[in-house]
């Protein structure tokens, strides 16, 4: 499901998953394949992860990049959830043949 709300964004961030929910910063967005593809990446992460380890694993594995990197934006960039998201976000049939726990590849390097 599809949530539009302002209120959840900082900067420049447009779409965030919320298991089971995509929450975009505007109504055309609905039409970003490419984003919409990236969140839905995060929601299968959430699922296979069981929903909150995911948040705990999310936050701890943030947390200890900003701490190496000295800059939260970065640390977020070099995430593993994120970078298996944006490295398959324009292959719109990911979903349907990721490997379980395939973010774990992309934990380092």
């Amino acid at each position: 499901m599809i949530i539009v709300s302002k209120h959840f964004f900082h900067k420049n961030y447009v779409g965030l998953s919320l298991w089971p929910f995509i929450i975009l910063r505007e109504v055309a967005l609905k039409k970003d394949e490419v984003l919409i593809n990236h969140e839905r990446i995060h929601l299968r992460q959430q699922e296979e992860l069981l929903i909150l380890p995911f948040y705990f694993l999310y936050f701890f594995e943030w947390l200890v990049r900003t701490i190496w990197y000295f800059n939260g934006y970065t640390a977020y960039q070099n995430m593993s959830f994120e970078r298996e998201a944006y490295a398959n976000e324009d292959d719109l049939d990911y979903i349907e043949k990721r490997a379980s726990y395939a973010f774990i590849k992309y934990l380092w390097g």
